[in-house]
């Protein structure tokens, strides 16, 4: 028998930031699997399926999770924060799912932090741009730091997702001093906390300033490239459009 599972980017959690696509595959769903938050995130509407929360570091049995209560013949929809396929789990779920070739997998886009934090921020990803995670849970530190340098060097603007955590407070100071070999001290950046959510904080800074920076796992970084700037309170990537401004000729009553 041929079953289904939907790969859900949810965004930030609110019910506001998620695709009708995505709101209706949930509803549509029995089952809904997922870290514990981003289940609690989903608020009363679908307290009517049922969830199975699984930690952090158990992103594997998750998937399996997935496949198992598919067999099972429920409708199963996996919920990823952001989107799925960047930094989420759907190609995890491809490489097991290569054991279950019965079942289809369905990936459902949702918006990504880059997205949604440079909504907040302005306008700071407008141009060539790329994004880099901090984690080295996953990728090791070195490569980590060449693709910085190697971003750096190519003027992109800058996405910086996970850029702390309580074992890596000092990870994006680290960063900022790679980009620093590169990139002028009193560059544009920002970062946003709590992107989508309750005490969602913005704030736009230099890169010196960014290296000192408080932030944690919730927060996203921006960097911008050489022709950002902050207007108006807000970090702004140019796409370099010529703008022509009319200058008024006054008469001489000055009207």
């Amino acid at each position: 028998m041929s079953t289904k599972i939907f790969i859900v980017g949810m965004g930030p959690g609110k019910e506001e930031m998620m695709t009708l696509e995505a709101i209706q595959a949930l509803e549509d769903s029995d089952v809904i699997i997922g870290y514990p938050l981003y289940l609690e995130l989903l608020g009363e509407r679908f307290r009517d399926k049922e969830f199975f929360p699984t930690p952090m570091k158990q992103e594997t049995e998750r998937c399996e999770k997935c496949f198992e209560e598919a067999g099972k013949g429920k409708q199963v929809a996996l919920v990823c924060s952001g989107d799925a396929g960047i930094y989420g789990m759907a190609s995890l779920m491809y490489e097991i799912g290569k054991g279950y070739p019965e079942t289809e997998l369905v990936v459902i886009p949702g918006i990504t932090a880059a997205s949604s934090g440079a909504a907040v921020l302005g306008a700071p990803i407008n141009h060539d741009f790329c994004v880099i995670s901090l984690s080295d849970l996953l990728t090791p530190w070195e490569k980590i730091a060449r693709r910085l340098q190697a971003a750096a060097e190519g003027d992109f603007a800058i996405a910086i997702y996970n850029p702390a955590s309580r074992k890596r407070q000092d990870y994006l100071a680290r960063a900022c001093e790679i980009l620093l070999r590169t990139i002028e001290p009193d560059r544009a950046c920002g970062y946003v906390e709590n992107i989508g959510r309750e005490g969602t904080r913005a704030v736009t800074c230099t890169l010196q300033e960014l290296r000192e920076a408080k932030v944690n796992m919730f927060t996203t970084v921006f960097v911008g490239n050489a022709g950002s700037e902050i207007i108006n309170g807000k970090l702004i990537t140019k796409r370099g459009y010529q703008i022509e401004r009319n200058t008024a000729v006054c008469g001489d009553n000055g009207r």
